[in-house]
């Protein structure tokens, strides 16, 4: 039985078809992993699967002009980043350092092994792409272990990501190989929800919150809420898959150190701001992925997705759809404003960049105060705590997009472990 509070499944991902335009209100797509090429095959999903050009230039805003970011090693003759910067990586193969004991910030680690300039023009971007964060504030360990791991392995993050994703080739893979890229479905993204739905039928129930779980003598007992009244079921084993506030107020009674931990991690505040203009009213050519936008340019826009580039059917012809992301852990009072005034500031601050004239044909904002989780200095320790505690109560098990990364595939792959783990026994 899988019980979801809200009138649909699904949290922040979902499309909305209106007026030729699909709006993505969440993520705008995704990167496959093993486990949700798995799922996708398992649920008839495969052919339904779009992919993102794989040679769409991705920007980044320097000044007031958009600078594409060449993929590695032409990032060595780009003038993107100045020869100062471009020495730092020479110094890093060929020389070799210890990640420090304490956790580590992603701005320090980039200070420390490269430049500021590094962290200002394409790091700092990319962290508000995937996180919506602080790079002073986030955890190299836990946003981005990779990198920490390659440079305990070979002094170097470089030659260390060279040498592990070696040996990651080298594995046998007897799963469905992931897609190269980033993904989509052609009816939105929300068509995965609504296929795990269909499979789940009368097993799933919407409008169902759940008051208090106590732990029996075998299992728990759960009071829960619907329109159909007050309920108390017995059940063997649950999975906790709400956010974290959610999460802690179930938890309080039988694991309070692991409400406690929850409790302490914070979320980003984002607002989604999807603009769609007749085409003639750009004239930038729209020839990428999007751009990202440094923190010191002042700008309160993090970065925009060219929808109707990267996918077919995201606008009606003649037309372009322009999604914007907004706040973040830097700007968290963003998302306080109303909804006009969001779609107004990404108007103002969009038009001079991509060339734009006249208003918007269509807007569409959805701002969330609670957006993205933030794996913050310190965040590792939480989830020991939370998963000490998890542990010493049978048939508990803990998931969530906190874990093991934001994004849908993380999830996807997470949840696979913990069900095989729950099949096994």
């Amino acid at each position: 039985m899988l019980f979801e509070t809200a009138s649909r499944p699904g949290g922040v991902i979902q499309s909305i078809e209106e007026g030729g335009y699909l709006f993505e209100l969440g993520p705008q797509s995704f990167s496959s992993t093993c486990g949700l090429a798995d799922l996708c095959d398992d649920l008839g999903l495969a052919g339904e699967l779009l992919e993102a050009p794989h040679r769409a230039p991705r920007y980044v805003l320097i000044g007031d002009k958009l600078v594409s970011v060449p993929r590695s090693p032409a990032l060595l003759t780009s003038n993107l980043l100045s020869w100062s910067t471009k020495f730092s990586f020479l110094r890093d193969v060929l020389g070799k350092t210890s990640p420090p004991e304490t956790d580590e910030s992603i701005a320090a680690f980039v200070r420390r092994k490269f430049s500021p300039e590094l962290l200002d023009r394409l790091v700092g971007p990319f962290v508000s792409g995937i996180y919506a964060g602080d790079p002073e504030q986030l955890s190299l360990r836990a946003a981005f272990p990779k990198l920490y791991e390659a440079e305990k392995t070979a002094g170097s993050v470089i030659r260390g990501a060279l040498i592990l994703g070696k040996a990651a080739g080298q594995e046998t893979v007897t799963r469905s190989r992931p897609r190269p890229g980033l993904l989509s479905f052609r009816t939105g993204n929300e068509t995965l929800i609504r296929a795990l739905a269909t499979g789940l039928g009368p097993a799933l129930r919407c409008n169902v919150e759940i008051c208090e779980v106590r732990q029996a003598e075998r299992g728990f007992h759960l009071k829960i809420q619907s329109s159909a009244g007050n309920e108390e079921l017995a059940c063997d084993r649950i999975v906790v898959t709400t956010p974290t506030t959610a999460s802690a107020q179930m938890l309080q009674d039988i694991a309070p150190a692991a409400s406690g931990a929850l409790e302490k991690i914070s979320y980003a505040p984002v607002g989604v701001v999807s603009l769609g203009y007749r085409r003639e009213q750009v004239r930038h050519s729209l020839d990428g992925f999007g751009f990202l936008v440094p923190r010191s340019s002042g700008r309160r826009t993090l970065g925009t997705v060219w929808n109707s580039s990267v996918f077919p059917g995201r606008a009606p012809e003649g037309h372009v759809l322009l999604t914007s992301f907004v706040g973040g852990a830097t700007d968290p009072t963003a998302t306080s404003l109303m909804r006009e005034e969001l779609a107004a500031l990404v108007h103002r601050e969009i038009a001079p960049i991509l060339q734009i004239t006249g208003n918007p044909a269509v807007h569409r904002v959805t701002p969330y105060l609670k957006a993205i989780p933030q794996y913050d200095l310190g965040h590792l320790d939480l989830l020991k705590t939370i998963q000490d505690a998890v542990a010493r109560i049978p048939g508990l098990w803990i998931i969530g997009n906190y874990w093991k990364g934001p994004s849908i595939g993380a999830c996807v792959e997470h949840a696979m472990a913990i069900a095989d783990t729950i099949r096994i026994g």
